[in-house]
C-alpha cells in the first residue's frame, strides 16, 4: 500500500521547488489552462437514416477544465476511454477541429496565447509512432532537423541530433534501421524514444504525450515514464495521458489529474490525491494500485441506465468536492498570480526556423529516396512488375503475323487492349503499397508545422517518375520487339510514350484518391473499377464508339484510355499490309479477309484516329499535370478534413 508518508509520495515535494525558486528571484516557465470547454455537434442517427442523420445534437467533450504547471514538473492524466484525455491534449496543442466550439484560455508564462500560437509553443507526441521503416534512427532525426532548422550548418545539425540521441539514450543504436512489422528493427520502446527525440529537436519547453506507454511491456513503460520525468526536471513541463499505469510510477509524477466524462475530477500532487479521496470516503485498500482504484471510482458505468445514473452521480459528488476544495482554490490562485506577475518571462516558442518551400521539397525527396532505396525487393518488383506481365503476354501471343486468317488483326487488338489496361493497374499497385506510410508521417509532421501535406505528395511524384520510366522502358522493349510489332524505332518510341503515360496516370489517379480516402484497400478497389470502366467505355475495343449510346460516347472523352488506345492502334496499323491465307478463292472470301491494309481497319473502327493522332497524344499527356493538380487539391482537402477531426 502507498501511504501518506511512504517513499512513493516523496517526489511530490518537488512541486514545491518551483515556488522556492520564484522566491529566490528565479523566473520559471509555466502553463495555465483555465476553463477549457469543447463541444461538438453530431448526427442523431446513422447516415442511412435520412431523417435522423440530418438532426444534430450537441455533445460536451470537455467541461471547464483548469490546471497549472511550472518548469520541472510532470503531470499524468488518468481516465478511462472517452474521459476526454486525448481531446484535452488536442485542445491545448491546437489540433482540435471545429475550433468555433472551443472555449477557455491557455496562458504561457502569464501571457494568453492565441489559438494559432498553440502549435508553436507545445510539442506533441501522438499515441502511435509514425516513422519511416528503412531509415536509421540517426537519419530519421537528421532529416527532421533539416526540415525544422534552416540556419543551422551541417555540423550544427549533427551536434543537435547527437545531443538529443544522448539525452534519450539512443546513441548506441543510432545506426540501426527503424524497421516495421514486416522486418525486424528497433523495439517498441526505442521507437517511442525516437518519436520523443524528434520533438526535442525543436527544444520545446512544454511537451504533450498521448498514451506514451501504449503497446509496451511493463518494464519498458516504466522506463519511458522515468525518462519523461527526467526530461521534465531539465527545465521542461511534461504532460502525458496514461492508461492503467503500474503503482511503481506513482512516485514519478509531480501532479496527477483524473478525468471523467470531460471533467477534471481531481488535479494535484500524489499526497493530495490520497488525502482528497480518503476524505471523500474512498481510501485506497492495501496492496491495491492507487491508479486503478481511483480511476474505477471516478469512471461511469454505461452497461445499464441505472448503473450509469448511479456512477455518474457519484462522480459529480467527487467533482463538486474537488471544486470546493482547497486544492482547486490553490490552482486558481496560481493561475491568477502568474497572470499578474510584474516580471513575466517571454513566451518560450519552439526553436523553429523553417526553410523555404523548395528546400523542404528537396529534403523530403532525399528522405523518400533514401527510405525506399533500402527496400531491395521493393525496387526489383517496381522495375520488373510490368516485365512479368509482358512475359505472360508474349508467351501467350508468341510472334505476331500478317495473316488475317491466323488472327493478325485480333492478336494486335488484344495486345493493344492489354497495353492500355494493365500499366495503370501496376501504377496503382505502386501507390497503394508505398505511399500510405508517407501519408501517415505527413499527417503528423504537417500538424507540427514542418511542411504541407502536398509537399510530401510532390516529393513522392518526383521520386517515382524515374522508376516508372525504367519499368515501362524494360516492358516496352521486351514486348515490342519480341511480339513483332511494327518494326520502326520511331513507332517504338510512340508505343513507349503512350504506355508510360498510362502507367503514370494510374499512379497519379491513385494518389488523388488516397488524399481523401483513408483505407488503401478501398482506394485499390475504386481505382480498379475506374480503370475497368475507362477501358470498357473509352477504348472502343469492347464496343465501337460509334455504336455506343450518346451518354457513354460523351463520357469516353473524359477517359485517358480513349486517347492511348487510338494512339496505339494508329501507331501499329498505319502502313501495315495483311495477307489472307493461301491465294485461292475460298480463303479470299472468308469473313476474316475484310482488310488488306491496316489503314482500312483504323478508318472503320476509329474514324477520327488518324486525323487526331497528334491531338490525342497531347490530350493524353495533359492528363499528367491535370491529375497532379487534382492530387494536390485532394491533399489540401485532406489537410482541412484532418484539422477538423
Amino acid at each position: 500500500m502507498l501511504g501518506r508518508g511512504s517513499p512513493a509520495v516523496e517526489r511530490s515535494s518537488s512541486s514545491g521547488q518551483t515556488s522556492e525558486k520564484k522566491a529566490a528571484g528565479w523566473l520559471s516557465n509555466s502553463i495555465s489552462v483555465q476553463g477549457i470547454s469543447y463541444t461538438i455537434r453530431e448526427p442523431v442517427g446513422p447516415w442511412w437514416n435520412i431523417a435522423l442523420c440530418h438532426k444534430k445534437r450537441t455533445r460536451q467533450i470537455l467541461k471547464e477544465v483548469s490546471f497549472h504547471l511550472e518548469s520541472g514538473q510532470i503531470m499524468g492524466i488518468l481516465g478511462n476511454s472517452g474521459s476526454g484525455k486525448t481531446t484535452l491534449l488536442d485542445a491545448i496543442s491546437g489540433r482540435l477541429g471545429h475550433k468555433e466550439n472551443f472555449f477557455g484560455e491557455v496562458y504561457m508564462n502569464g501571457h494568453q496565447l492565441k489559438r494559432e500560437q498553440f502549435r508553436d509553443c507545445f510539442s506533441y507526441v501522438p499515441q502511435h509512432d509514425t516513422l519511416l521503416s528503412f531509415l536509421t534512427i540517426q537519419e530519421s532525426l537528421t532529416y527532421t532537423a533539416l526540415l525544422t532548422l534552416q540556419k543551422c550548418s551541417d555540423s550544427c545539425i549533427k551536434k543537435k541530433v547527437d545531443a538529443v540521441l544522448a539525452e534519450l539514450n539512443l546513441s548506441h543504436i543510432a545506426g540501426k534501421i527503424i524497421g516495421s512489422r514486416i522486418f525486424a528493427g528497433i523495439s517498441g520502446g526505442e521507437r517511442r524514444r525516437v518519436s520523443i527525440a524528434a520533438q526535442l529537436l525543436q527544444d520545446p519547453k512544454v511537451m504533450l504525450l498521448d498514451e506514451p506507454t501504449t503497446g509496451l511491456d511493463c518494464l519498458t513503460a516504466n522506463q519511458i515514464v522515468s525518462l519523461l520525468s527526467d526530461l521534465a526536471h531539465k527545465d521542461r513541463i511534461v504532460i502525458i495521458t496514461i492508461h492503467q499505469p503500474r503503482s511503481e510510477l506513482f512516485r514519478l509524477f509531480d501532479k496527477i489529474a483524473i478525468m471523467s466524462f470531460g471533467e477534471m475530477v481531481f488535479c494535484g500532487n500524489p499526497m493530495e490525491m490520497i488525502t482528497f479521496f480518503s476524505d471523500c470516503g474512498y481510501s485506497c485498500p492495501e496492496q491495491s494500485n492507487p491508479f486503478d482504484f481511483y480511476a474505477d471510482v471516478t469512471s461511469v458505468d454505461t452497461r445499464s441506465q441505472e448503473r450509469e445514473l448511479e456512477t455518474y452521480s457519484r462522480v459529480q459528488v467527487i467533482v463538486s468536492a474537488y471544486k470546493n476544495s482547497e486544492i482547486f482554490t490553490k490552482v486558481l490562485a496560481a493561475i491568477e498570480r502568474t497572470k499578474y506577475m510584474k516580471e513575466l518571462p517571454p513566451i518560450p516558442f519552439k526553436n523553429k526556423d523553417s526553410p523555404c518551400a523548395f528546400f523542404k521539397l528537396w529534403i523530403l525527396l532525399r528522405r523518400t529516396m533514401r527510405n525506399f532505396s533500402r527496400d531491395k525487393m521493393g525496387i526489383i518488383m517496381r522495375l520488373l512488375q510490368n516485365l512479368l506481365f509482358g512475359l505472360f503476354v508474349a508467351f501467350f501471343l508468341l510472334r505476331l503475323n500478317s495473316d488475317l486468317v491466323k488472327g493478325a488483326v485480333q492478336d494486335r487488338v488484344g495486345l493493344v487492349y492489354q497495353c492500355v489496361s494493365a500499366p495503370p493497374y501496376t501504377g496503382m499497385l505502386n501507390a497503394v503499397a508505398l505511399f500510405p506510410p508517407l501519408r501517415a508521417i505527413s499527417d503528423q509532421e504537417s500538424k507540427d508545422g514542418l511542411y504541407k501535406k502536398w509537399q510530401m505528395l510532390l516529393a513522392y511524384i518526383v521520386h517515382f517518375l524515374p522508376f516508372s520510366v525504367i519499368s515501362v522502358a524494360i516492358f516496352s522493349t521486351f514486348i515490342y520487339w519480341t511480339t513483332g510489332l511494327y518494326p520502326d524505332a520511331s513507332r517504338f518510341g510512340i508505343f513507349f510514350a503512350a504506355v508510360l503515360a498510362s502507367h503514370i496516370i494510374g499512379e497519379l489517379l491513385t494518389l488523388a484518391i488516397l488524399g481523401v480516402v483513408q483505407n488503401p484497400n478501398i482506394v485499390q478497389s475504386g481505382v480498379v473499377l475506374l480503370n475497368s470502366a475507362g477501358v470498357i467505355v473509352g477504348t472502343g475495343l469492347v464496343r465501337t464508339l460509334e455504336e455506343m449510346p450518346t451518354p457513354f460516347k460523351i463520357l469516353s472523352y473524359l477517359t485517358f484510355q480513349k486517347y492511348s488506345t487510338e494512339i496505339l492502334i494508329v501507331n501499329e496499323f498505319y502502313g501495315l499490309n495483311f495477307t489472307c491465307g493461301e491465294a485461292n478463292a475460298s480463303t479470299a472470301t472468308t469473313p476474316a479477309c475484310v482488310f488488306s491494309h491496316g489503314t482500312q481497319f483504323v478508318d472503320k473502327q476509329f474514324p477520327d484516329a488518324l486525323s487526331c493522332f497528334t491531338v490525342n497524344f497531347l490530350i493524353l499527356y495533359a492528363f499528367l499535370p491535370g491529375l497532379a493538380i487534382i492530387a494536390v487539391l485532394s491533399f489540401k482537402i485532406r489537410e482541412r478534413i484532418i484539422d477538423r477531426q
